[in-house]
C-alpha cells in the first residue's frame, strides 16, 4: 500500500487496526485471548517486549500477574500512591520492616510511610531482587556501548524515566526498584551471586492495596554476567479483585504486616476511601 500521500498514509494506518504483534498492548483487554478471570473483569493485557517499558494506574484491590514468558524478561518495578506520588515504593523499608531481604509469596511491598503498597499473593518464580535495581545509562554504555532508551540495549532507569515523565514524574521522583524473575543471593562473604531466572512461564501476582501507578521496565538485571544484551519479553495481566481485609491469613501473617496493613486501613479511612 503506497503511502507517499496523506491518503495513502492513512489507509495503510487504518488497515493496522486488526493487527497483532508478539508484543503490545491488547486494547479493549477483554479480548485477551485466555483470561485469567471473567473475561470482564481483565482490565490490563500487554506483553512487553525486551529491551522496553510500559505504565498504569490501578485501583486498590486489583491483582497484577507478570509472566517471565521465555525465561529472559526481568521486571523492574516502581510503585506510587496514585495521587500522592511522594509516597513511594521504598525499598529498603519493604527489606527492613520484614526482616527479609529475598521477596516471594506473602510479603509487602511498602512505602517509607509504613503502609502497604501492594502485596505479593502468588510467586512461581523465586527469583527474585530487591538488592541491586535496576541499569543505567553509564554501566549499560560501557558494558554494551549504548544504554540510551532508543538503542539495543537500553538502561532500566532510562526506559523508567520515559515511563515516569508519561505520569508527571521526574527523574528524581526514581528511587531504587525491585527485580521480579532475575535475582541474586547474598553470599557467606557478603557479596552477590547471581541467580538468574527460574525458567519460562514463572510469574508473580501482586495485590494492590492502595490505588497505585506502576512502572515497568524489562530489561536485563545488571548482575547479569552475560556478556550480551539479553531480555525477552514480560506478559502483563491486571484485573478486578479486592483488597487484603482481616481475617485474610495474609493480614496477621506477622507482626510487622498487621501493622502496615492497620496503618494503611487507618489513612484510607480517614480519608472515606475504605
Amino acid at each position: 500500500m503506497a503511502t507517499a500521500t496523506t491518503y495513502g498514509a492513512r489507509d495503510h494506518a487504518r488497515a493496522q487496526e486488526r493487527a497483532r504483534t508478539e508484543a503490545m498492548p491488547v486494547v479493549p483487554a477483554t479480548d485477551w485471548p485466555a483470561p485469567p478471570c471473567e473475561a470482564g473483569h481483565l482490565l490490563w493485557a500487554e506483553t512487553v517486549a525486551g529491551g522496553n517499558y510500559t505504565h498504569r494506574v490501578l485501583a486498590r484491590g486489583t491483582e497484577l500477574r507478570l509472566t517471565d514468558l521465555r525465561g529472559d524478561a526481568c521486571a523492574h518495578v516502581l510503585l506510587y500512591v496514585a495521587d500522592r506520588p511522594w509516597e513511594r515504593l521504598n525499598v529498603a523499608d519493604t527489606v527492613k520492616v520484614q526482616w527479609n531481604a529475598y521477596l516471594g509469596e506473602g510479603r509487602l511491598l511498602l512505602s517509607d510511610q509504613g503502609r502497604v503498597l501492594a502485596s505479593v499473593v502468588a510467586d512461581t518464580s523465586g527469583r527474585h531482587d530487591a538488592l541491586c535495581g535496576t541499569s543505567t545509562l553509564v554501566r549499560n554504555t560501557r558494558r554494551y556501548g549504548d544504554g540510551t532508551p532508543q538503542s539495543a540495549s537500553p538502561a532500566g532507569r532510562e526506559l523508567l524515566k520515559l515511563a515516569a515523565a508519561k505520569n508527571g514524574l521526574e527523574p528524581r521522583d526514581l528511587p531504587p526498584s525491585l527485580s521480579f524473575f532475575q535475582g541474586v543471593r547474598v553470599r557467606e562473604d557478603g557479596s552477590l551471586g547471581f541467580t538468574g531466572s527460574a525458567g519460562p512461564g514463572g510469574s508473580v501476582t501482586l495485590r494492590t492495596e492502595q490505588d497505585v501507578t506502576v512502572l515497568i521496565a524489562n530489561v536485563p538485571h545488571p548482575a547479569d554476567p552475560r556478556e550480551e544484551y539479553v531480555s525477552t519479553p514480560l506478559e502483563v495481566l491486571a484485573w478486578r479483585a479486592a483488597p487484603t481485609a482481616p481475617g485474610d491469613p495474609l493480614w496477621d501473617a506477622t507482626p510487622e504486616g498487621r501493622r502496615a496493613f492497620l496503618n494503611t486501613a487507618g489513612f484510607l479511612s480517614s480519608r472515606g476511601l475504605a
